[in-house]
């Protein structure tokens, strides 16, 4: 199958790319670069060093005998998809092409307006493209479970069924985004799904919680084709700084009362779960939604556990409490439903197995090349 990789560069984009092109499937990967150049426009960079993208190729190609093809191009511009369409001939599309970092699009409104043009404006592009050229094909497109918010009630996958009145129907589940980030994934899905009613599209939004560690099979294989550990303000999420912090003796940095609750999952969870929407594609005509997470913790749990497994290591690790910077509930209900990809034959890591060798032995290994500068938050959504 010649599935199309958008956002091949990034943190899940490469990991899934590789995956992939390992099982045999024809693999090309679209990506503008900009990843890198939000990077130096922040004055950050990954813990671990990244290579040129055609470098990584390069190795790959020199490791495993497998070409992966690169398109080069912005997602924005319609007339270099429709290109890289008409030439690659997709059977599925898996994209990550997106701005996903909550407190990058809280910077200012010159963020907010980047990052809800740049993610609605290529996923438009992308649903006319299959439309227009490829019909057939199948689109993954990465959700998040951040669309839901934190409701008092349980978070089904997708829909709900409600009755009103004495009337009954199955609906999508209300959304509550906490950012203009998230706000842009719920336009997405919302311009998905009346694709898929309108022109009979097939599509599956991954809602994604958060992704942590650095190995797969793949980009353990060699330095030149490690992942990205981002530990900043804005990218990195609470914890890969934990991880970082306890490193570098640093105290954690826990926002607020640490009782948010999100889900987690593994990067090799992740794209195994992008292999089974791939090859259980949708329906035509169907838009289906599953939630992509294995565990549940609040920002707490996360701080204790990375103290737990430091003092394993023999490190001393602290918490500090920070007034938040976001404006969310610290306390709340969070039971969220994560059946489907379970049923297609997902069997989870868990972070407790992951968190030692898939990010703290990284964190101490290239902790030379942490900036303690990037260490507290510096964006408000206040």
């Amino acid at each position: 199958m010649r599935v199309l990789v958008v956002g091949g560069d990034g943190y899940c984009g490469w990991a899934t790319a590789l995956y992939l092109s390992n099982r045999g499937y024809e693999v090309a990967i679209v990506d503008n670069l900009v990843r890198r150049y939000w990077d130096i426009e922040l004055g950050v960079d990954t813990l671990t060093p990244i290579a040129p993208i055609r470098q990584r190729l390069d190795r790959w190609q020199q490791l495993t005998g497998k070409t992966i093809g690169l398109y080069l191009g912005d997602i924005q511009d319609y007339s270099f998809v429709g290109q890289v369409f008409q030439s690659f001939n997709p059977e599925s599309v898996v994209h990550f092409g997106e701005q996903r970092s909550a407190p990058y699009s809280m910077i200012d409104r010159e963020h907010a307006v980047m990052t809800q043009v740049n993610n609605i404006v290529g996923t438009l592009n992308i649903l006319y493209a299959i439309k227009e050229i490829t019909p057939d094909c199948h689109l993954v497109k990465l959700g998040t479970m951040g669309e839901y918010g934190t409701p008092n009630i349980d978070i089904e996958e997708g829909y709900i069924t409600i009755e009103h009145n004495g009337r009954k129907d199955t609906l999508p589940y209300p959304k509550q985004p906490g950012s203009f980030y998230h706000l842009s994934k719920v336009h997405d899905s919302h311009n998905i799904h009346f694709a898929c009613r309108i022109w009979g599209l097939r599509a599956t939004d991954l809602n994604q919680g958060v992704v942590y560690g650095v190995l797969t099979e793949e980009t353990g294989m060699d330095e030149v084709l490690i992942n990205r550990l981002d530990y900043d303000g804005v990218f990195g999420t609470a914890l890969n700084r934990f991880c970082i912090q306890a490193a570098i003796g640093h105290p954690l940095t826990v926002y607020g009362k640490g009782g948010q609750t999100r889900g987690f999952l593994d990067i090799r969870d992740t794209v195994r779960c992008v292999e089974l929407a791939v090859a259980n594609p949708a329906d035509r005509g169907q838009f289906r939604v599953f939630n992509q997470f294995t565990e549940q913790f609040n920002v707490q749990q996360l701080a204790d556990m990375v103290v737990k497994a430091s003092q394993s290591l023999g490190i001393k690790a602290e918490i500090n409490h920070l007034p938040n910077p976001r404006v969310e509930l610290e306390e709340h209900y969070f039971n969220a439903k994560n059946t489907k990809l379970l049923d297609l034959g997902l069997q989870p890591h868990y972070l407790s197995e992951a968190l030692l060798d898939s990010l703290l032995n990284f964190a101490i290994k290239y902790q030379h090349r942490v900036d303690q500068k990037q260490i507290l938050p510096k964006v408000s959504w206040r």
